[in-house]
């Protein structure tokens, strides 16, 4: 994605960029090729925010590591940002390491996908031994979901039999996946669309079912929550909270509406290509979570033991969530 695709998605945004008055403000600091920029795209268009008693305001950024850390947790972690959103796990990973960061909402089961050539002998878990396996980073939830299934069903792990290929970012990710510098990659769920209907590609291995096969339920995890820092939950409780019900009415626009699909294909995607977008749409709707209850809670706190259990606190790179990490009802 080019510089200038961003610049023009975060002027689509900046049109419903009123003054915010007197409002409270929080500062929403989202990669710019993350699904998320649909849901915060509904929230200004039709204004849920103000509705809500709040002015969100929406910054696009990059989605660069520096020393293992994603741009967005680097803004939240130093002040600039009061609002983004990462997994579970790295959520427990950072506080862990003394970040002062509390997930306070969930977002959805955001996991990616194996994309492969069509011509390619990779059908599943079984296949990657051998194989150069690109991925963003070996820490993130793709990589480590599949490692515990690998270990889990098959009694092998790709992190020694297989060669990860660390990208850095989606992007790079993806153009590695497109001129063969990897047999296949873990990309990221609203992503594999613009790659797999737009070329000799598909998706030969859903990670949302691996998901459900090691946490043994029914229910749809939450993977990634939004999160906040305990500073600004302390003092802006209010405005958390209202930001959590523009977040449903957005989600309700979205799940119920397909025209607002296409005016977000219009501005915020990256190809005119109807069959992605649908594809994009229908994936998000699957992938989104409204709220959440303790249930969730445990659910996360189950999947997160055994993955533990199977891959390791190396592989996780936390010994156990913190307490605190959660805050169900703010």
């Amino acid at each position: 994605m080019s510089q200038d695709h961003v610049d023009v998605q975060q002027a689509a945004l900046d049109e419903h960029h009123e003054d915010p008055g007197d409002l409270p403000e929080m500062r929403a600091r989202f990669e710019h090729n993350g699904s998320p920029r649909y849901l915060l795209y509904t929230i200004k268009r039709f204004g849920f925010d103000r509705d809500h008693g709040f002015h969100l305001d929406v910054e696009l950024v990059s989605d660069a590591l520096e020393d293992g850390i994603e741009t967005v947790e680097e803004l939240l972690q130093e002040g600039h940002a009061d609002l983004i959103d990462i997994d579970y796990i790295s959520i427990a990973r950072e506080r862990a390491g003394g970040a002062d960061i509390v997930a306070f909402h969930p977002y959805g089961r955001t996991v990616g996908g194996l994309v492969a050539p069509e011509d390619s002998d990779i059908d599943g878990l079984e296949d990657l031994s051998g194989k150069r396996i690109g991925v963003v980073r070996r820490l993130d939830k793709n990589w480590i979901l599949t490692r515990a299934a690998c270990r889990e069903f098959h009694d092998f792990d790709p992190d020694e039999t297989a060669t990860p290929v660390e990208a850095g970012s989606k992007v790079e990710l993806t153009r590695m996946i497109r001129e063969g510098d990897v047999d296949a990659g873990f990309q990221f769920w609203q992503i594999i669309p613009e790659i797999t209907e737009t070329g000799p590609y598909e998706n030969v291995l859903p990670v949302s079912e691996l998901v459900q096969r090691l946490s043994k339920t029914d229910n749809k995890l939450p993977i990634a929550p939004f999160l906040t820092s305990g500073e600004y939950l302390d003092e802006q409780t209010e405005t958390v909270r209202a930001f959590t019900d523009a977040y449903r009415d957005a989600v309700d626009k979205l799940v119920e509406d397909d025209e607002i699909w296409e005016e977000i294909s219009e501005e915020l995607m990256s190809y005119d290509d109807p069959e992605v977008m649908r594809a994009v749409r229908d994936g998000w709707r699957d992938m989104v979570v409204r709220d959440w209850d303790e249930d969730s809670i445990d659910g996360m706190y189950r999947l997160f033991d055994h993955l533990k259990a199977v891959a390791g606190a190396d592989a996780l790179g936390v010994e156990e969530i913190p307490e605190g990490t959660f805050e169900v009802d703010p």
